[in-house]
């Protein structure tokens, strides 16, 4: 391992690393493949956290994701999904052609892509910016969400609560989809967060925006 590297990882190794130490961090180096490869090949949770901030997309094609989602997998389950969706933030949602990628997987064998497909088309409505495959995508939602992974589960109901909240003619059916799968009903959330359980997002979030 180059001495950079090494560098790098003493300064991270502490389990209470913050993101923003490792965007400092990644602000200074800017972008660096050859860097992030080798951080990333230490299986550690933070360096392969800053390895994400560093990457070239340019060289993240379907096999390369494909390698790295099979890297995700091993990590428990917490950092699993903080690592898929971190990978999405800051890589996937910032290139056309990785987008393209993403509108792919929605029946992709890897349940990380599969919740990285839903997401994406949640965070497309996150906005408001209406959309016109949203009767396309629910109805598929109402067919799959219960024998869903979890993580993909979250990614679904994440769409159907946006749905829900910006177009009145499927607020109905997004809360029905909520009362009868009872994900997150009950599911305590921090202080000043949104229950995810729909009617409760729905309504709270909609009433936010004065669209009720």
């Amino acid at each position: 391992m180059s001495k950079k590297a090494q560098a790098i990882l003493t300064q991270i190794s502490d389990k209470n690393t913050k993101l923003g130490d490792l965007r400092k961090i990644a602000k200074d180096i800017k972008k660096d493949h050859e860097l992030a490869l080798e951080l990333w090949s230490t299986e550690q949770f933070f360096a392969r956290q800053l390895a994400i901030l560093i990457m070239d997309k340019k060289h993240l094609s379907q096999k390369i994701i494909d390698k790295i989602d099979i890297d995700i997998q091993k990590h428990k389950e917490s950092e699993k999904l903080q690592l898929i969706d971190w990978l999405f933030a800051n890589q996937l949602a910032k290139d056309k052609k990785l987008i393209e990628l993403i509108e792919s997987w929605e029946n992709s064998p890897s349940s990380l892509q599969r919740r990285t497909f839903w997401y994406y088309k949640g965070r497309l409505r996150w906005t408001g910016k209406i959309q016109s495959d949203s009767e396309e995508l629910l109805s598929k939602i109402e067919e799959k969400i219960q024998n869903e992974q979890p993580e993909v589960q979250w990614a679904m109901n994440f769409l159907a609560g946006w749905i829900g909240v910006y177009e009145k003619t499927y607020r109905d059916r997004c809360v029905e989809l909520g009362e009868k799968t009872g994900l997150y009903k009950g599911k305590m959330v921090s202080k000043g967060c949104t229950p995810e359980y729909l009617p409760e997002f729905i309504a709270i979030e909609s009433n936010k925006r004065n669209l009720v």
